[in-house]
């Protein structure tokens, strides 16, 4: 586990590598990933609007600054994305916000499909669900934790629709869409509060 683990970090991207680089790829009308379809290339686009806004909108309380800068131990945040998983866009800028508010939070970001056997090792339900950040103590090398694919309130959301109606429909896909617009990253930042356990 810690080869595949250092293997993946040394693919690693900053935050601001990945905001410039969604970016590069709108104006490239292209995407991350092997597929390149319309269709992700159209996620990727709406993607990266959504995460210029919410690095703009989210809000970190002063409760939760405190809570943060009472965190000590030297970690590495790696985060498994794709430009195109809308997932992502809406929890990696609050994971990006959560990190910057502590120095012993290293954020780093890989790409799933380039990285198949660190997702295999993290799987959710079977899936290769992504965003999925992979919380490592850099003294021992060992995962201490993770979070992911989405933050608990809509997690149980999808699992609550997929047990009635047993596929999420695009309607269902849109009030997701709209929970995290009415959430603004606060169900992700107290997930991750947790994650510190502080």
């Amino acid at each position: 586990m810690q080869d595949i683990i250092k293997d993946s970090l040394k693919k690693h991207i900053s935050y601001s590598e990945y905001t410039e680089l969604m970016t590069q790829l709108v104006a490239d009308e292209s995407t991350t990933g092997a597929d390149k379809t319309e269709a992700l290339i159209n996620y990727t686009k709406l993607n990266e609007r959504r995460m210029k806004r919410w690095d703009k909108t989210i809000k970190l309380s002063e409760d939760a600054k405190t809570k943060i800068a009472q965190y000590k131990k030297p970690t590495t945040w790696l985060v498994l994305t794709e430009s195109w998983c809308g997932d992502a866009a809406h929890v990696i800028p609050a994971i990006n916000k959560v990190a910057n508010e502590n120095e012993n939070i290293n954020l780093k970001l890989v790409f799933r499909d380039e990285n198949e056997a660190l997702m295999n090792q993290f799987l959710t339900n079977g899936g290769k669900s992504i965003p999925k950040l992979v919380m490592i103590d850099d003294e021992t090398g060992n995962v201490v934790n993770t979070f992911g694919p989405r933050p608990s309130e809509a997690t149980k959301l999808v699992t609550d629709y997929k047990e009635t109606h047993g596929v999420l429909t695009p309607e269902f896909k849109e009030d997701l869409q709209r929970w995290y617009n009415k959430d603004k990253g606060q169900n992700a930042i107290a997930d991750l509060l947790q994650l510190l356990d502080v």
